[in-house]
């Protein structure tokens, strides 16, 4: 008998004391028998709901040791199965919808924002003032001719605006699945508040500054403190213009 089950028969006995019987004979105990008592009924409750977490934890006492989760990631083959939407969905459903594609329990999800810093860094959102003085991601007129648009919606707070996107969109951000990966999963990048230029256009200066500093073999991240920006977005760039073919230059 494993140890495991050895608790699980410890836990039944209890069980069975507690509800006043006998758990050799599966016979009620006269009622004048200790375990009849209130105070004494209530403590094997009590032990039998610790031991009933221990069996859950697989017989170990205190926490389970956490599994560390693979960064996320996802197969062309696995993403042909992305149920694309006729109707204009926002970005949060469309990574709902790819998390659902893989095994959330041994990997890290794909986030939201990571979809968003990939278009935002290559020039298909912008970020916008709110009427609250935030700041809010708009398509642009780049993003608009890939079928990202933003419609006003009721709440309960007042009507409100959402950025969403249809199934041309959608099919874009899929075929560039590789680059928001590396976005997910880059784990030293640098945070935004240093990136002060994030989000905002390319103008054919920077652009002669960036090709320059990378042919110059200056490294991402200080090509991104440079240029005020993120390192991913350096990256983007950099991919846009046909300087590197996938997201690995500067690791």
């Amino acid at each position: 008998m494993t140890e495991l089950e050895i608790l699980q028969r410890a836990k039944m006995y209890l069980d069975k004391l507690a509800n006043g019987i006998n758990p050799l004979t599966d016979q009620p105990a006269s009622d004048s028998d200790c375990i009849n008592q209130v105070r004494i009924s209530r403590c094997l409750f009590y032990v039998s709901d610790v031991l009933r977490k221990v069996i859950e934890n697989g017989g170990n006492i205190g926490k389970a040791e956490k599994i560390r989760k693979q960064p996320f990631t996802i197969t062309h083959e696995t993403l042909s199965s992305f149920r694309l939407s006729g109707v204009p969905i926002s970005v949060s459903e469309i990574t709902k919808r790819i998390n659902e594609l893989v095994d959330e329990s041994a990997m890290d999800k794909l986030k939201y924002t990571s979809i968003s810093a990939f278009l935002l860094q290559s020039g298909f959102l912008a970020l916008s003032a709110a009427g609250d003085g935030e700041k809010t991601k708009t398509p642009t007129k780049q993003g608009n001719s890939i079928g990202i648009t933003s419609e006003e919606r009721a709440g309960q707070a007042g009507p409100y605006r959402v950025t969403v996107y249809n199934t041309e969109a959608q099919q874009f951000i899929l075929d560039h699945m590789d680059a928001i990966i590396e976005i997910n999963n880059r784990k030293s990048m640098r945070p935004a508040a240093d990136a002060e230029y994030r989000g905002l256009p390319w103008t054919s200066t920077y652009d002669e500054t960036l090709v320059d500093l990378f042919r110059k073999n200056v490294p991402v991240s200080e090509i991104a403190i440079t240029l005020k920006r993120t390192e991913s977005g350096v990256l983007a760039r950099l991919k846009k213009l046909g300087l590197i073919e996938k997201y690995s230059y500067g690791k």
